[in-house]
């Protein structure tokens, strides 16, 4: 498939900017209706509950070329304008050992994950909103200095469900989106359209904005100020369809936020009101390569978090396989 199916479908994106600005009363309203607590048993893995053995079954049984795409940023040590905290990387052992064999050789990894350059995965105690994490939980009384005691990190573990991707660069005919344009509900739509996709119970789903390559061609830029995303009106519409991740190549909202006094409506919307563990900084320049060549964007999706007790989220490498 070209590069351009969106050349049949004639599909272009609705709106312009980041808008509509959403009041609070509007955005509240929105949190309310697609807010899922209490319904899952543990509460902590929220959507991932979703995922059975059945939805297991019928994404591996996607799999037909065996091709595996992984979707992970390198590991960034450079400083930049979207890195204010670059990650670490050194060696502490250089192999100088003289006997007993074998040498070693080792290295020191650190990184304030949560921002702009690491691929990551968000858990459910990352994002509260009045006060309140995901299910209700207070949240200065279940997160502190040691790490939280509800929604961590390490009460997800892996999650292998099907991917679909919604590549808008691909689907509109563009090489990417320019940072501040909001993808809205008709938007999804009209991609599942042109891609051949549906969105259903239990996937993750991936935005493509074209990040990834316009940071590659152009530079890099302050995308905590303006970033391609989606728009608050396009999360009852993921809400319904019953997902169960969802990320992007940037983190998810379009940037600047559409909601006064509320920096990341996305994040608030998908991880405190849903329970929906979020991926952000994916690289999805190779997957949408893969998914335009095999003609199908649909996949199986691995992702697995590190084991961190308490931890707001963890660096992942998650892995479609065609």
């Amino acid at each position: 498939m070209s590069t351009g199916p969106a050349e049949d479908a004639g599909i272009e994106l609705s709106g312009a900017g980041n808008g509509p600005a959403v009041s609070r009363r509007e955005f509240d309203a929105v949190f309310e209706a697609v807010r899922t607590w209490g319904r899952w048993t543990p509460a902590d893995r929220g959507a991932w509950n979703r995922v059975t053995a059945d939805h297991v079954r019928r994404a591996m049984a996607r799999v037909r070329s065996g091709t595996v795409v992984p979707m992970a940023l390198p590991w960034n040590t450079e400083p930049g304008p979207d890195n204010r905290r670059p990650a670490l990387h050194h060696m502490t052992d250089l192999g100088d050992v003289e006997s007993p064999e074998p040498t070693a050789y080792k290295d020191f990894l650190a990184v304030d994950h949560h921002g702009k350059a690491v691929t990551h995965l968000d858990a459910l105690c990352h994002i509260a909103y009045r006060g309140r994490l995901y299910d209700g939980r207070t949240a200065h009384e279940v997160v502190d200095a040691a790490g939280a005691r509800f929604g961590a990190v390490s009460a997800l573990g892996p999650l292998v469900t099907t991917g679909v991707l919604l590549d808008l660069p691909a689907a509109l005919g563009v090489p990417w989106l320019e940072p501040g344009r909001a993808v809205h509900a008709q938007d999804v739509i009209a991609v599942e359209e042109a891609l051949g996709v549906t969105i259903g119970e239990g996937d993750a789903v991936l935005l493509r904005s074209g990040h990834v390559r316009r940071r590659t061609e152009l530079g890099a830029w302050d995308s905590g100020a303006g970033s391609a995303g989606f728009h608050v009106d396009a999360v009852p519409l993921l809400a319904e369809r019953g997902i169960a991740l969802l990320g992007g190549d940037g983190d998810s909202d379009v940037r600047p936020s559409p909601v006064a006094g509320v920096h990341s409506p996305v994040h608030t919307l998908a991880v405190a009101a849903m329970g929906v563990p979020l991926l952000d900084n994916l690289d999805l320049e190779a997957l949408s390569a893969a998914t335009a060549e095999a003609g199908r964007y649909t996949f199986l999706f691995l992702v697995s978090p590190l084991n961190v007790p308490g931890g707001t989220g963890s660096p992942v490498t998650p892995v479609a396989v065609l």
